[in-house]
């Protein structure tokens, strides 16, 4: 399949300076605004799981690990596919205008949703609805917006315009840090868990207002004008997308080569640095908010500038050389963060190693409370970010250098932990913040080097006509699934091998797979002209 008998663009319709700036700020703000909602259910999850979802009631329960393990993520595939037809059959402008209407109502209208304690299970429902309305959103804002700038484009700046939409990413990341943490600043913590958590969701309405404005604005892009006139628009995209063989190979390698070893990387640099440094650095989670900002800060104008240097070297290239650089420094980079946000802790795991001596048993990641005295051991010791070994043992014991402790008890295994020099909360004075902001600004680098030319790698990856579907398909089953799940397949390794810092593993698995796939199979793309790929 490709475009070789596509209409061809007039010159004007591609070199517009000043549509050009109007295309990448409006798909950009838009894109901010649109993470910025999806983020900032992440950020304030577990005070809304302890407004939403009571642990003593069982069917809430349920749904609050529907909602956490499956309602934001697993929903975007559909909507990429929802959006991608509408978007190959009716135009780029106005599907991801139904896009950010959609993600913005939806998180206006959490902060509107009545608690468990005013309305019972309708809260955990009802906000079941509107993750599911989020995630469904998001599947089609990416594919639209990096489609409309890279349709948009002139030769030879492919790379550099569809960066500032991965740059947005980060973006929206930080807004909602910002405004999470000036609200919780702006009044006590009662007045903030009460109703001051609303505000960050309600303010989603001024920027779905301001978005909405400047996206109406925008004409259609000149790829998708073009296919109009000549009347080339396929019927079925989805049909001709996933039918044909040569670009279902292209859809599997986006996937497979380019969507999943991004992804995880950009999510261990985000998320699993945040659990990392609250749970195991023992670090509190607004500090660790204000490290995540900073470092971010730092190295996001590098998404940009590694999206040019794509432009010059090519996306290949760029892209193996990120994965690379990713499998090699993502141990020790969380080591320089444990390192320097909390030194007690591995001066305590090297003095006073600690084993856990246990019967073999199950533990369920996905559940709240553990059944068996073994399961709530290791719960305790993953949930206090301790590195143990194990010992094959009929009773459950621990060691805590030459003390043992019989039995499960969370308290007396609190005080040997401490008395053995392991610290409930990392210590101020000796925390070195360098190290942590170092460390998170190479990992958000390193993000950047595989994150910022992939828009342009996905939009010259396919034809016009079945553009928006395959891009967007295996983009978000990427994003949904393979860092979806990074947390918790992340967390389950930690637990069963007793290394805080083995769930990296999971990231440079998923990191190899890619490199390899990338290597063989994904095509470079950096010179191919669109209106006749």
């Amino acid at each position: 399949m490709n475009d070789a008998k596509a209409p061809t663009l007039a010159a004007d319709d591609v070199i517009d300076p000043r549509r050009d700036r109007l295309v990448i700020t409006a798909s950009a703000m838009g894109t901010v605004f649109e993470w910025y909602d999806f983020f900032l259910y992440g950020i304030l999850a577990a005070l809304i799981g302890k407004l939403f979802f009571p642990a003593d009631n069982p069917t809430a329960a349920l749904l609050a690990s529907l909602a956490a393990f499956g309602a934001g993520f697993a929903v975007r595939p559909l909507g990429a596919m929802l959006f991608g037809y509408y978007g190959d059959r009716i135009g780029r402008k106005y599907t991801f205008l139904v896009t950010i209407t959609l993600m913005g109502g939806a998180t206006v209208a959490i902060g509107l949703l009545p608690t468990y304690a005013q309305a019972g299970l309708w809260a955990p429902a009802l906000l079941l609805v509107l993750r599911l309305l989020q995630g469904l959103a998001l599947g089609g804002e990416y594919g639209g917006a990096a489609i409309y700038v890279g349709e948009h484009a002139p030769p030879g700046k492919r790379g550099q315009y569809t960066s500032w939409i991965q740059i947005s990413v980060v973006g929206g990341f930080l807004l909602a840090v910002v405004v999470v943490l000036v609200s919780r600043r702006a009044m006590s913590p009662e007045a903030f868990e009460a109703w001051g958590w609303r505000i960050p969701f309600l303010l989603s309405f001024l920027m779905l207002v301001i978005s909405i404005v400047i996206r109406m604005k925008l004409s259609e892009s000149p790829v998708f004008k073009a296919m109009k006139d000549a009347g080339t628009i396929v019927k079925n995209p989805i049909l001709e997308a996933f039918s044909d063989r040569a670009n279902l190979g292209n859809v599997l390698v986006a996937l497979f080569g380019v969507a999943a070893g991004l992804t995880v990387i950009y999510y261990t640099s985000q998320f699993g640095t945040l659990y990392f440094l609250t749970g195991t650095a023992r670090v509190s989670e607004e500090e660790a908010l204000l490290y995540l900002a900073f470092g971010a800060l730092i190295a996001a104008p590098l998404y940009v500038g590694f999206g040019m240097l794509s432009d010059r070297i090519g996306r290949k290239k760029l892209l193996l050389a990120g994965y690379l650089l990713a499998m090699l420094l993502v141990f020790p980079l969380f080591r320089l963060m444990a390192d320097g946000a909390n030194p007690a802790l591995s001066r305590a795991t090297r003095e006073n190693p600690v084993t856990l001596e246990s019967p073999a048993c199950s533990f369920n990641v996905f559940a709240r409370t553990q059944e068996t005295e073994c399961g709530q051991a290791l719960a305790f010791l993953s949930k206090r970010g301790i590195a143990y070994a194990k010992a094959e043992a009929p009773e459950v014991a621990l060691r805590v250098g030459g003390v043992r402790l019989a039995g499960f008890d969370a308290a007396a295994w609190e005080q040997a932990l401490e008395t053995a020099g392991y610290p409930l909360v990392a210590d101020p004075a000796e925390k070195q913040r360098w190290k942590i902001i170092l460390g998170i600004a190479v990992m958000v680098a390193l993000s950047a080097m595989t994150y910022g030319q992939v828009a342009a790698i996905l939009v010259e990856m396919f034809p016009a006509r079945v553009r928006y579907t395959s891009m967007s398909v295996p983009y978000h089953i990427g994003t949904g699934y393979f860092g979806g799940f990074l947390p918790f397949i992340s967390q389950l390794i930690v637990v069963r091998t007793g290394d805080p810092f083995a769930g990296l593993w999971y990231t440079v698995g998923v990191v190899a797979m890619a490199f390899v796939v990338a290597l063989i199979w994904l095509p470079e793309t950096r010179e191919r002209v669109l209106e006749h790929h």
